[in-house]
């Protein structure tokens, strides 16, 4: 019997990648050596741009992304992690903000334009509320993860040391994606409440937003048949270990506490798998991104992923 392929893996620490990581699942086929990473989103660069990881969490723009400029890695539909997006943005009530549509000639932070919360708020702030993009400034502080990306004319650097949150409390910026709301601070969700609409949207619309998918390095996949279907099967496996705890635990970080939040929403999986279960929703991201100017033209969700798992569910 051949030994198990090694492959250095970079996942967040959440309940449904865990069982992978202590031992739980396990394989005949792959060995994992588990990189930790204290910040995902630090790994996402660490891929794209070295390929640092031989399997990698990835948020999905990212990978759209790196995909239409040819970085050597291609996804399975195995999604990490979702998020409801319309309470996203906050306001300086400073501003004379008081609804999506004052957002017209005003400037707007995100950490980067490809990130993927940023992708599906302005993406909801457009079909749903009306916002033409073209008339916002959008400030970013940070690089883009794939070098090679040029953004949009209407897209800005701030100092990269400077966060959005400063940005936003010194007026430098009017209003900002990924800054929580404070009042203390005097940011106000855009949004009245944001978590019933995004609700409501989910349910009108089938749209389940994704924020991280898994990638694998292409070399992998070539050379071994059947690798991408046994890795999607044993992430299908460690999920399956963490959905029954959604409903006896009680106590949820981060990460598994948005998922037990919408099991009780949705009354069943919170995170599915598969290109089918989630076709809305990558149908409607993907067009986001072409809106967006993220990638250069619309594909088919079937083409975002590995052939031999575009049929799997989970």
């Amino acid at each position: 019997m051949m030994p198990p392929l090694s492959l250095k893996m970079a996942t967040g620490d959440y309940g449904h990648t865990r069982p992978l990581k202590d031992g739980t699942v396990t394989s005949e086929q792959v060995a994992f050596e588990h990189v930790q990473v204290p910040n995902i989103i630090n790994a996402f660069r660490r891929m794209i741009r070295d390929l640092e990881f031989d399997v990698s969490e990835m948020a999905l723009s990212t990978y759209l992304c790196a995909r239409a400029h040819g970085v050597p890695i291609t996804a399975l539909p195995v999604f990490l992690v979702r998020a409801l997006h319309h309470g996203s943005i906050v306001y300086n009530v400073k501003s004379g903000i008081r609804t999506p549509a004052d957002l017209h000639g005003r400037r707007v932070g995100v950490r980067a334009y490809t990130v993927t919360t940023g992708v599906w708020n302005r993406g909801i702030l457009q079909s749903e509320y009306g916002v033409n993009l073209d008339q916002v400034t959008w400030v970013i502080n940070s690089d883009e993860h794939v070098a090679e990306y040029q953004a949009p004319p209407n897209v800005e650097s701030a100092p990269f040391d400077r966060s959005l949150a400063d940005l936003l409390s010194d007026g430098e910026i009017d209003a900002a994606i990924g800054v929580a709301p404070s009042a203390e601070a005097g940011f106000a969700p855009l949004v009245p409440n944001a978590r019933d609409a995004a609700i409501s949207w989910l349910q009108a619309t089938g749209v389940y937003p994704i924020n991280h998918t898994l990638v694998v390095r292409n070399e992998h996949l070539a050379a071994n048949p059947g690798l991408a279907v046994e890795l999607f099967d044993l992430f299908k496996q460690a999920k399956e270990h963490f959905l029954p705890t959604l409903d006896t635990a009680a106590n949820f970080e981060n990460e598994d506490r948005r998922a037990k939040d919408m099991h009780g929403v949705l009354q069943g999986d919170p995170l599915p798998f598969g290109v089918e279960a989630n076709r809305a929703s990558l149908e409607t991201f993907i067009g986001f991104t072409v809106d967006q100017q993220i990638i250069p033209e619309a594909i088919r969700p079937d083409e975002a992923f590995e052939p031999s798992t575009r049929e799997l569910e989970g």
